[in-house]
C-alpha cells in the first residue's frame, strides 16, 4: 500500500512540474519588448523615458532629495547602476539584471521607487 501512495505522489509531482514548465515556456515565447521606462515613486508616476534612447538619470527622493537611484538606459535595456539604499552597493535593486520586456520591473523598497518597462502599444 505504501508503494502505491509513493507512485501516486510521484505522478502528481510530475504533473505539477509539467504544468509549471509549460506555463513558463509560454511566458517566454509570448513576451514582448517594451518601448518606455516608467518610474514611479510612492506609487505615483514620476517620469517616463524612451527605452530606445541611451539615458542616465538620478531619481531623487526624500524630503530634500537625499535618496537617489541612478537609472541607466543603454542599448534598449534599463538597470539601476547605483543607489544609496541602506544595503549599499549590494542592494537588490543594483544587483537586478537589466530589464527590457513589457511588465518587467525593478523595485527599490527602501526608496519606494519602481522602474517598469512598458509597451505603448
Amino acid at each position: 500500500m505504501k508503494d502505491k501512495k509513493s507512485k501516486n505522489d510521484l505522478i502528481l509531482i510530475g504533473a505539477i512540474l509539467a504544468v509549471v514548465l509549460i506555463f513558463g515556456a509560454c511566458l517566454l515565447l509570448f513576451r514582448s519588448e517594451g518601448d518606455v521606462v516608467v518610474v514611479s515613486v510612492n506609487g505615483e508616476e514620476y517620469a517616463t523615458y524612451p527605452l530606445g534612447k541611451d539615458t542616465v538619470v538620478d531619481i531623487r527622493t526624500g524630503e530634500s532629495g537625499e535618496r537617489f537611484n541612478r537609472l541607466v538606459i543603454k542599448d534598449g535595456r534599463a538597470y539601476v547602476e547605483d543607489a544609496n539604499c541602506p544595503g549599499g552597493k549590494g542592494d537588490r535593486c543594483t544587483l537586478h539584471a537589466p530589464i527590457s520586456y513589457d511588465w518587467e520591473s525593478i523595485i527599490c523598497a527602501p526608496h519606494k521607487v519602481t522602474i517598469a518597462v512598458k509597451s505603448s502599444k
